[in-house]
């Protein structure tokens, strides 16, 4: 499960209004009749209206300023190992997304505790994504497309005598070029644009800045994650927990949902990566075989390229060597955003 949470742009190219957001989140419905369509939905309604999500956000945005973000986007992506358990069902999804609201609006650190019902939020399930730019598979077969592309220019410069060259080498050169490209689907090369296969369901949801009463701030984007400040002479709690946010999101989806969750799939693995990969590796070498096997396959689908290991479990040097093996492959998939676990 990875969950994220982006605050709107206000940049020049970006408009004031959710418009263009609400426009964006429209696009899988595009040519599909009404009964096709998926329609927005928040905590106690279904089937709401694109336009009644703008007039809602937009109209609740009372005393904030203009470079001021007026709502945030939460993106929640089950890896297809959750989709899986819960046979894609459109229905667990939505109850599950009601449930993690409830668990945002607890994650605000205020003196009156936050309920669900002071927050204004609009959801909607997509169930493609495309591949980007930046994607691993795009970026090692865009190395030979650049080749491709080079040779047949130079073919064409050969063609108008601008230059020397043997075309029929070129050719072959350009065909065994094509026959090494690493990444296909169903035969075709992987692109930029190009449909991901396999359970790609994902949740967006827009969040207002502002409460229901349209009075109090509610910024899960505050750089004061848990603390106090003095405001017209009183201490008022402030800030938003986000660690407690992404932590119990994923307990959440747990149990709702009865998922036995590997070690490598928790946010709190994630974290000690970052911070000490050392403890992370030591943590994931220790496992038991079974969950440790597991938990190998899971990176393995993830994209990232396990190395094979025969580790003696009593030689700490093999051990170490083994972990800066491991972290250097996962920094490299990391980097080409082919983790997913």
């Amino acid at each position: 499960m990875y969950i994220s949470i982006t605050k709107q742009h206000l940049d020049a190219t970006f408009s004031q209004s959710s418009s263009d957001f609400v426009d964006y989140l429209e696009k899988e419905n595009e040519g599909k009749g009404l009964d096709q369509q998926e329609q927005f939905f928040n905590q106690n309604h279904d089937r709401i209206s694109p336009e009644q999500v703008v007039k809602e956000i937009d109209g609740n945005t009372s005393k904030l300023k203009k470079q001021e973000p007026k709502f945030y986007s939460i993106t929640i992506n089950p890896s297809q190992r959750e989709l899986n358990h819960i046979n894609n069902d459109p229905k667990l999804l939505k109850e599950y997304v009601r449930e993690v609201m409830k668990d945002y609006a607890a994650s605000f650190h205020r003196d009156n505790p936050v309920s669900i019902d002071s927050i204004k939020y609009y959801a909607k399930l997509e169930y493609e994504r495309t591949f980007k730019g930046f994607d691993r598979q795009v970026k090692e077969n865009q190395v030979y497309r650049a080749q491709i592309v080079k040779l047949e220019n130079e073919i064409r410069k050969v063609e108008r005598g601008e230059i020397a060259g043997n075309i029929k080498t070129m050719q072959n050169d350009i065909a065994m070029l094509n026959a090494q490209i690493p990444h296909r689907i169903d035969g075709n090369v992987v692109i930029q644009g190009m449909k991901k296969p396999g359970l790609q369901t994902h949740v967006h949801i827009i969040v207002s800045r502002k409460d229901v009463s349209n009075r109090f701030s509610l910024s899960p984007g505050s750089k004061y994650m848990e603390s106090e400040s003095k405001l017209n002479g009183k201490m008022v709690k402030r800030g938003f927990r986000r660690d407690q946010f992404y932590d119990n999101a994923e307990k959440r989806f747990d149990t709702l949902f009865k998922y036995k969750r590997n070690f490598v799939e928790t946010y709190q693995a994630r974290k000690t990566y970052i911070h000490d990969p050392k403890i992370y590796f030591a943590h994931l070498l220790g496992l038991p075989t079974n969950e440790r096997s597991a938990a190998l396959k899971i990176m393995g689908t993830a994209g990232v390229h396990i190395p094979k290991l025969n580790i003696p479990t009593n030689k700490v040097e093999a051990v170490l060597q083994a972990i800066k093996q491991f972290k250097k492959v996962i920094d490299v998939a990391k980097s080409s955003s082919s983790i997913g676990i």
